[in-house]
């Protein structure tokens, strides 16, 4: 391969870090890469110029986010053209297999050729906190998957996720999150004796969904839930409305590996945490040996 076109979505930066660490281990093995953020008014669907396509997102209730859906069926046609997904979640159960099955659908109908998926654990930004401890060991493990996964998708190996029965009527079923955001989204407010008037929630939200006119802010239906407002806020002053008791807010310290743990949350999914370290330990263990 020698031009790669990455195209991501991303509310708190998990997913931007993953779009970056691939385009760095392209870039370093001589591959032109590309790289564009998927928006609401994103106009660069033009793929006729590259020899594959990456599209990265987070999972939203094992699910694509809409907006990249969206984009997806918008996408250039092609025919056969290499297509690779790349995917963050704050948690590594199996259930997230499904997640890019809708995507996949779009996509081959406009000529891809899905033939590998990566999955990469980081912190949450919804539903609990994870201690700067474990949020160090996400972010090391993607570092050390990433160079393993970037060889892979350049010599086209093939690494699609594990068959879950029934696994299309279950993630159809959990995209009604898709329209129950967008009106979720309308009731967001904000704490206007907290909110120092920074703008940031304005500027980083990728749907444009956030308008401030004559001293009030205003939320429009474009919502994607990617709670990059909220996240993000310095003062805390966003409510997400029904999902609120959920609010992460505050970025993570991911340079200190002897942070606080994940406190009264530290056995939430362990078996599936320990398997993911584990399966990523033994992957790149085996990488260096091949060296």
């Amino acid at each position: 391969m020698k031009k790669i076109k990455i195209y991501f979505f991303s509310g708190t930066g998990n997913t931007k870090k993953a779009a970056n660490l691939f385009k760095n281990e392209f870039e370093a093995k001589g591959v032109v890469t590309k790289i564009t953020e998927i928006k609401k008014d994103v106009c660069d669907f033009d793929t006729e110029d590259c020899d594959a396509v990456g599209i990265f997102y987070p999972v939203h209730a094992f699910n694509a986010p809409y907006v990249v859906l969206d984009f997806a069926r918008k996408l250039q046609k092609t025919h056969d053209k290499p297509l690779f997904i790349v995917k963050t979640s704050g948690e590594p159960v199996r259930l997230n297999n499904i997640s890019s099955l809708k995507l996949i659908s779009v996509l081959k109908k406009r000529g891809y050729d899905f033939f590998a998926e990566y999955h990469y654990v980081m912190p949450y930004n919804m539903i609990f906190r994870h201690g700067d401890k474990t949020a160090f060991r996400m972010w090391d493990t993607m570092k050390k998957l990433v160079p393993v996964d970037a060889s892979e998708v350049l010599e086209k190996t093939p690494r699609k996720p594990r068959k879950i029965p029934f696994g299309g009527v279950i993630a159809f079923l959990f995209r009604i999150e898709h329209p129950a955001m967008r009106v979720n989204g309308r009731f967001f407010k904000v704490d206007y004796e907290k909110c120092v008037g920074c703008g940031k929630c304005v500027r980083n939200c990728p749907m444009n969904n956030i308008v401030y006119e004559n001293g009030k802010f205003r939320f429009n239906g474009d919502c994607a839930c990617c709670v990059a407002c909220s996240f993000n806020c310095p003062e805390n002053a966003i409510s997400i409305a029904l999902l609120n008791g959920w609010k992460v807010n505050g970025p993570y310290n991911f340079d200190n590996p002897c942070g606080e743990d994940d406190g009264s949350h530290s056995r939430y999914c362990k078996k599936a945490y320990d398997r993911y370290f584990r399966e990523a330990e033994i992957k790149t263990a085996l990488q260096k040996l091949d060296n």
